[in-house]
């Protein structure tokens, strides 16, 4: 659920004293609602399809940026080039890692889907050292690497031979961390200088993914014949706080306290993806779950030290 916040300068000193709430509850806010996203896709997909699940979650998302930007009279941006670059963008960080992570659940634990996700600044910086020429290697940030995917394995029990595990689910759910930061890198070389607010590329973007969705689903789902209250209200929930209001208030974190500090939520959403499976969905942890997940929030860590230009 995570996605890693583009660069931008921060606000100004006469919009940071207009902020009513702390960031660091907003930050916190953000872990929670993101961390129980994982949660929220299983109860979603206990009574829909992982594509409804996904369209709604956009639907819904899309719904709470359109009020904001109607609040702040903020139009949608112009242009072909612009547009079709956000159609790119919005099937790589929203569509495709959506729809991957609704399938994965139904065949792996939502704890370990909040784990996959926390892979997703490993993938980052392995794409960025070949894809982006300003983000030149360290030792530091390459042995971040090898230490990450080294926590990957230990999450999926390798020395077991991964006994136990859907190669399946797991294999979408870590396609869906890969997808974040190919999308991420394809705004940077083709949308970092538009001068479009993000409010209004955001916006753009939700509705790009909501139509893409909105073709796709009814190729290979039926209308439901009942909707059934808690998996709706999963589904409502995951798109309006999950989507809508969470990137909201992520392009407030980095407005206010940079992307570095803003994109540590990061860390925290595989800690309460866990906790969240375990206590309110049963689902069981094994030794080498938590172990693992430390040794890639370390290595994760790692990858993000050092300047970068």
């Amino acid at each position: 659920m995570t996605t890693a916040a583009p660069t931008r300068p921060p606000a100004p000193a006469s919009d940071r004293s207009r902020t009513t709430v702390d960031w660091r509850l907003r930050f916190a806010f953000l872990s929670l609602v993101w961390g129980f996203s994982f949660l929220l896709i299983k109860v979603g997909t206990e009574a829909y399809a992982p594509f409804q699940v996904t369209f709604g979650r956009l639907l819904f998302g899309t719904l709470v940026l359109a009020a904001a930007m109607a609040v702040k009279r903020e139009r949608l941006p112009r242009g072909a080039r612009t547009w079709g670059h956000l159609t790119v963008a919005a099937f790589f960080l929203n569509a495709l890692p959506f729809s991957l992570f609704a399938y994965a659940e139904l065949t792996i634990p939502s704890t370990l889907a909040g784990i996959c996700n926390a892979t997703s600044p490993l993938w980052g910086m392995a794409l960025s050292l070949v894809a982006l020429s300003e983000d030149r290697p360290t030792r530091v940030r390459v042995a971040g690497l090898g230490l990450g995917f080294l926590g990957v394995l230990t999450v999926l029990g390798a020395w077991q031979g991964f006994s136990g595990l859907d190669a399946s689910g797991t294999a979408m759910a870590l396609l869906a961390s890969l997808s974040y930061p190919i999308g991420w890198i394809y705004v940077r070389r083709t949308l970092a200088g538009t001068t479009v607010s993000h409010l209004s590329l955001t916006g753009a973007q939700l509705l790009l993914a909501t139509g893409q969705l909105a073709l796709v689903t009814p190729l290979f789902t039926t209308l439901p014949s009942s909707f059934p209250v808690w998996p709706l209200l999963a589904v409502i929930a995951l798109g309006a706080l999950g989507t809508g209001v969470a990137m909201l208030v992520q392009y407030g974190l980095v407005s206010e306290v940079g992307p570095t500090t803003a994109q540590m939520v990061t860390y925290f959403i595989p800690v309460i993806a866990t906790a969240a499976g375990v206590a309110l969905l049963g689902e069981s942890l094994a030794w080498s779950t938590p172990v693992g997940a430390a040794i890639v929030l370390a290595g994760a860590a790692l990858t993000q030290a050092g300047p970068r230009r």
